[in-house]
């Protein structure tokens, strides 16, 4: 397990398996987990999993030891497969943020650009999540181990609803809901609770983003909150990137014509 540019949560996710982790001791030697303990960050292993998007200079080179001595590389959670959070830097211009949070930015080194961990080197699954879940761990791991590439749920958040009989926040409370775009995994933990789904799992397959920006002006959210909708926790996606980039874009045109 190694980490970058990352809050630790995909870790915890390992270590919140309790008993099950025990039983997968069992099953393999847990040779680098510094926050489980174990140290050996250049040890040769069959599968690695690696927490964080790539920043600074110094994990660009880190990541391809890693990629270098491991069979298998498999990122996990938002900012392993999309950048994170972090990346929101990236819709800035020239590091000027750079200035703004550090009094001595000069003695800051990082990367133009936050990029996923498949960004910089061949990855062979991709886990999304913020956090990822525990069961996405287990079955991966246990595929892998029979030298079979896990199937990854490309279903969106919606459907889970529907086979929960859960009640539709975004059709009966008009609540800015992401589900119609976000891949499921998380079981629709937020909608289960009568919140809005919030994107993290990243985007489904074929996620029709435009329609859904019309369903929340619709609502009443201007161009930038709903930007903000899509540039949250996983705006590195291509998908989600894009549907940010246009309404920013209209917040753009309607200041140019005094809106």
């Amino acid at each position: 397990m190694h980490k970058f540019s990352s809050c630790d949560g995909c870790q915890l996710a390992f270590l919140n398996l309790g008993e099950t982790l025990l039983q997968i001791a069992e099953l393999v030697d847990i040779v680098h987990f510094a926050e489980a303990g174990p140290l050996d960050p250049e040890a040769a292993v069959d599968i690695a999993f690696v927490e964080g998007s790539i920043s600074t200079p110094d994990e660009v080179e880190r990541i391809q030891r890693v990629r270098a001595n491991s069979r298998f590389l498999v990122s996990i959670g938002a900012c392993a497969t999309a950048g994170g959070i972090q990346s929101l830097r990236n819709l800035a211009e020239d590091n000027q943020w750079l200035g703004q949070v550090y009094a001595r930015p000069d003695y800051i080194a990082t990367l133009d650009k936050v990029t996923p961990i498949a960004g910089q080197v061949k990855v062979d699954l991709e886990l999304w999540g913020c956090p990822v879940n525990s069961r996405q761990i287990v079955s991966a791991i246990r595929a892998l181990l029979f030298g079979v590439v896990p199937v990854t749920e490309q279903d969106k958040v919606c459907l889970e609803c529907k086979r929960q009989q859960r009640v539709c926040v975004l059709v009966a409370q008009g609540t800015p809901c992401m589900g119609p775009v976000t891949r499921t995994g998380c079981g629709a933990l937020c909608p289960s609770f009568g919140r809005d789904c919030y994107g993290c799992y990243g985007p489904a397959e074929n996620p029709n983003t435009q329609a859904l920006a019309r369903r929340f002006e619709g609502l009443g959210l201007a161009p930038d909150a709903i930007a903000r909708r899509f540039h949250a926790i996983t705006s590195g996606a291509p998908a989600f990137h894009e549907a940010g980039l246009q309404q920013s874009d209209l917040k753009r045109q309607e200041k140019d014509h005094g809106g």
